[in-house]
């Protein structure tokens, strides 16, 4: 995982909730977003880009 930007991280932990993907891959991809201390709110207000 460390080889992922923080914005594609996000923006796949988006689309894995959106197309209902296994838990397990979600939760794996929002532990990574909580070690980086990755503020989701900053991104769901719409306040930063994600491709």
């Amino acid at each position: 995982m460390k080889l992922i930007s923080d914005e594609m991280l996000v923006e796949s932990y988006f689309k894995a909730i959106e197309l209902q993907l296994e838990d397990e891959f979600v939760a794996l991809l929002l532990d990574e977003i909580r070690h980086r201390q990755i503020n989701l709110d900053y991104y769901r207000a719409g306040e930063a880009q994600v491709s």
